[in-house]
C-alpha cells in the first residue's frame, strides 16, 4: 500500500528548511512551509530577552500566530512529517496554529525538530491537544544533518 506524505515545517532561521527539504525529497513527499503572516526577525528569536516576540509567545499557551499561506488538502496525506526548531524545550506556538487549522483525525504525525542545545522535550505531550484524533508518534531530533538514505530508512519504518 503506498502511502502519501506531507513535509509541513516552519523554519524561523533556515535550518529546519534544509532539513525539511532533504526529508521530503528522500521520501518522496510534498512539501509545505508553514509561514508566519509577520516573519521573526532576530531581534524576536532573541530569547535572553524577556520583552521579545518568540519569548512573548512561548509564555503565553494561549498564543497562535497568524500563517499566511493556504493550508494544504489534508485529506490528500495518510502522513504528515512536522518539522520546526525547538523553542523553550517545546514546538514554537505557530506549529499549534498549523494543528489547530486543519483536521489530523485518522492521520498519523511525526515531529522532527532541530536545536542548538536541546532535545525534544514536552513537544509531543504539549502538541497532543492541537491535533485531536490523529496518532502522534515520538519525534526525531535532526541535529546531525542525516544523509538521505538515512531519513529514507527513517519514513520506512514508521
Amino acid at each position: 500500500m503506498s502511502r502519501k506524505i506531507l513535509v509541513a515545517y516552519f523554519s524561523a532561521t533556515g535550518t529546519t528548511a534544509k532539513i525539511a527539504k532533504k526529508l521530503a525529497a528522500a521520501a518522496g513527499a510534498d512539501l509545505y512551509e508553514i509561514e508566519p503572516e509577520v516573519p521573526y526577525t532576530g531581534a524576536d528569536l532573541d530569547w535572553t530577552d524577556k520583552s521579545s516576540r518568540s519569548t512573548i509567545e512561548m509564555n503565553d499557551p494561549a498564543s497562535r500566530p497568524t500563517i499566511v499561506k493556504n493550508l494544504p488538502d489534508m485529506g490528500k496525506y495518510d502522513i504528515i512529517l512536522l518539522g520546526f526548531p525547538i523553542w523553550w524545550y517545546e514546538a514554537p506556538m505557530i506549529i499549534h496554529s498549523f494543528l489547530e487549522s486543519c483536521d489530523f483525525s485518522g492521520k498519523i504525525i511525526v515531529p522532527f525538530a532541530t536545536s542548538g542545545s536541546s532535545g525534544m522535550g514536552k513537544t509531543n505531550e504539549k502538541l497532543k491537544a492541537s491535533c485531536p484524533g490523529a496518532v502522534l508518534l515520538p519525534g526525531r531530533m535532526m541535529n546531525d544533518n542525516p544523509s538521505e538514505a538515512d531519513l529514507r530508512a527513517w519514513v520506512e519504518r514508521i
